[in-house]
């Protein structure tokens, strides 16, 4: 492939890696309340404080991600915010039978999720980025 068919496709990679993180750090910002309200029925503390930084941290790694700033640091951010997500909210192990699919099934996915971030960070840039060495 060539340098622009390379670049493309890492665009688009980090452009579809980072829709599951935009859309949902948008929706944390609109239904704030809930948000919070989920997080402290998992018995964290500080619910709207862990809701400001969730919601913050996905909205802006995500946009950092497609548009090449600061890729590395951002997908790092993510795939271990993603991999703490997965134990602390898709802990299919500890949920009741009718349950435990569904949560196994987004245990997994947010697994996966935080692989293709790894690989992000590491490899597969693209020069297409704001940043010479993102």
């Amino acid at each position: 492939m060539n340098s622009v068919g390379t670049n493309l496709v890492a665009l688009v990679g980090r452009f579809l890696i980072s829709l599951i993180f935009i859309g949902s750090g948008l929706s944390k910002i609109f239904t704030f309340s809930a948000t919070a309200a989920y997080i402290a029925s998992k018995g964290l503390p500080v619910p709207e404080v862990l809701a400001t930084v969730a919601a913050g941290l996905e909205l802006l790694g995500g946009i950092f991600i497609v548009v090449g700033y600061r890729v590395k640091s951002a997908a790092f951010a993510l795939a271990i915010f993603t991999l703490v997500t997965a134990v602390l909210f898709h802990n299919f192990w500890a949920a009741p039978i009718d349950q435990l699919a569904i949560q196994q099934i987004m245990f997994l996915k947010n697994m996966s999720i935080a692989g293709g971030l790894i690989l992000v960070a590491t490899s597969g840039l693209g020069s297409w980025t704001l940043e010479q060495n993102s």
